[in-house]
């Protein structure tokens, strides 16, 4: 099973700084595919993900800007343009987790998160449409979470902006696979990432899986490579769960 062959392709990586989204750059700069670097606001992790990216032999670019802002978002695929001047690959990682009581929650708190994880997906996506279509082989993968699928408390806001993202991925594998753009869903669960210590899933302590470690951002990677490669071109509108087995234990 061939995947190394994405020789000239580029990918849009959105929150690719660290964690997930760095780990997927690094994959499909592996594959041979130039990267666009994307953060938000942290450039010093996003140029520590881009000689990542260059030590793997890929180009890279690094863009930052808020993805639910129409005008950065627009400056953002016109220096994607003028760079590359094509995109074959999106992956929508970028997101927001916090966690909060309902009882406590504001709609202020359910909009930023809505913004983040649901709103700024659709803009991209749809800013990213015209140069996938030309691509021929484009493939786009939105990133889910474990708990869309089996809850958990303190994340109301989170596990809806999820559960919307799986319908968006079957939405739109139903409109854009005619076209040859494979749109699929991983969803990843206990996977253990850098955060600070006020930022760590409180559910994450109480949940256990199959087998007894929590996964590395390299193994959702690779699930979202293999995806975006030749040899994952009849997969389209699924999500697929990378966590250990959680989901059954």
């Amino acid at each position: 099973m061939n995947t190394r062959n994405q020789q000239g392709k580029v990918a849009l990586v959105t929150g690719s700084s660290k964690n997930i989204g760095r780990a997927i750059a690094v994959a499909l700069a592996r594959q041979g595919c130039n990267i666009v670097v994307h953060a938000a606001q942290n450039r010093q992790g996003a140029e520590a993900s881009l000689k990542l990216v260059q030590a793997e032999g890929a180009q890279g670019l690094i863009s930052l800007g808020d993805l639910s802002d129409s005008a950065q978002l627009e400056r953002i695929f016109s220096e994607i343009k003028e760079h590359f001047g094509r995109l074959d690959i999106l992956v929508n990682n970028a997101a927001v987790r916090p966690e909060l009581p309902f009882a406590e929650m504001t709609y202020a708190d359910w909009r930023q998160v809505m913004s983040v994880n649901v709103d700024a997906v659709f803009q991209t996506t749809h800013a990213a449409l015209e140069l996938l279509q030309q691509s021929g082989q484009a493939t786009i993968i939105n990133i889910g979470g474990l708990t869309a699928h089996t809850g958990a408390a303190n994340r109301v806001h989170v596990i809806t902006s999820k559960s919307a993202i799986v319908g968006f991925t079957r939405g739109l594998a139903h409109e854009l696979s005619p076209q040859g753009i494979m749109v699929n869903c991983v969803s990843p669960g206990l996977i253990d990432t850098v955060r600070d210590e006020n930022n760590r899933p409180q559910h994450h302590a109480s949940r256990s899986n199959l087998v007894n470690r929590r996964g590395r951002p390299e193994e959702v990677a690779e699930a979202v490579a293999y995806l975006c490669s030749e040899s994952g071109r009849y997969i389209t509108g699924q999500t697929i769960h990378v966590n250990g087995g959680a989901y059954l234990s």
